[in-house]
């Protein structure tokens, strides 16, 4: 049996949920999980599917080129074909903290997450030992303003050699070059120590701190060239008040960092996120 995931978007009009699922009856689908958003501002239409598919002689690829040919042309659709049984390949992103490093590398252990992780790099040998520790493959790559273009050539190659389909930025203290960001477009996931858009900058804790705040977050979302302005994946936050120091600050940050940057992984990698104008559909 194949589990396959359909995401499609396109301008809304009449009979789209129709066209599909008769398709995928069709082809002797059975859809097991629907779901369908419209932005009525920019009346554009989003639909996510989960099917299953018995017969043999239905490929992902045979099923690419006939709902290509039966649909999507059509419709003008924008759409992706996923098999939910081949775990997307992530790698890790690091610098020198470790609390989200160690929390996404346990759940990886539990099975919580449906990836794999080939590949950790650093911009620092710090954490080369924890990445040890779980049997990952790590490549330090020294990133500074006078090797940018070889550390940028050098991650580049990395994430070649690996097949790598997504990175996700573990409080990596260094920004993503350009290049990078359009080779993996959407594909590139952050976690950003505050509730974005509110206290950017390598210190927002001590910033809420200093203004009194009553409530801190954390942001995930993926990475464009504007730095913390990409789409938005998943926010939390967590409640303080005036007995709260900055360290009780730190704390509870962090530990919503964990929460939200794994959030974050799980809705990508279960392919339940959908870009569009900058901002994101996100299915239950």
């Amino acid at each position: 049996m194949q589990k396959i995931t359909i995401l499609i978007h396109c301008k809304d009009q009449k009979n789209i949920i129709a066209s599909v699922t008769t398709f995928i009856a069709k082809v002797e689908g059975n859809i097991t999980y629907i779901d369908q958003h419209v932005d009525v501002e920019q009346n554009v239409f989003f639909m996510r599917l989960e099917c299953e598919f018995t017969n043999p002689k239905i490929t992902i690829e045979s099923l690419k080129e006939e709902f290509n040919k039966t649909l999507a042309v059509d419709f003008k659709m924008s759409w992706d074909l996923y098999n939910q049984e081949q775990k997307p390949k992530m790698a890790l992103f690091v610098s020198k903290y470790d609390h989200c490093l160690f929390d996404i590398l346990g759940r990886y252990s539990a099975e919580e997450l449906n990836i794999e992780i080939p590949v950790i790099i650093s911009n620092h040998n710090d954490l080369r030992s924890v990445a040890e520790r779980f049997d990952i493959p790590f490549h330090c790559v020294p990133f500074t303003k006078d090797n940018k273009e070889e550390g940028e050539a050098k991650q580049i190659e990395l994430l070649k050699r690996y097949d790598i389909d997504f990175i996700v930025l573990a409080r990596y203290m260094q920004i993503i070059t350009p290049k990078l960001i359009s080779l993996y477009e959407n594909r590139i996931i952050n976690i950003h120590h505050s509730f974005l858009p509110a206290f950017p900058g390598a210190k927002p804790y001590h910033s809420a701190f200093k203004r009194g705040v009553k409530i801190i977050g954390a942001t995930s979302h993926y990475v464009t060239e504007e730095l913390d302005e990409g789409p938005i994946i998943e926010q939390d936050i967590a409640r303080v008040s005036h007995i709260h120091s900055v360290e009780d600050f730190i704390m509870k940050g962090r530990d919503l960092e964990r929460i939200v940057l794994a959030r974050a992984i799980k809705l990508h990698s279960e392919h339940k996120t959908m870009v569009y104008s900058n901002k994101t559909v996100v299915f239950s």
